[in-house]
């Protein structure tokens, strides 16, 4: 990914309407390669708004 798209998907993730797989779809790449690029996003939607770190959520059941 380049530097623009991993701007543009830090930014897209906060905004809760936005589905992680929306974001890769749009920027072109594999959800796998969004959790590459953007570590963060394993810390949830939540607290990327607020700027906290916390630990990983659970995934889907």
């Amino acid at each position: 990914m380049r530097a623009e798209q991993i701007r543009h998907a830090r930014a897209l993730i906060t905004q809760p309407e936005n589905a992680i797989t929306s974001i890769a779809k749009l920027l072109g790449v594999s959800r796998t390669t969004l959790y590459k690029y953007v570590p963060e996003l394993t810390v949830g939607c939540d607290a990327l708004a607020s700027g906290a770190r916390g630990p990983a959520l659970p995934g889907p059941r």
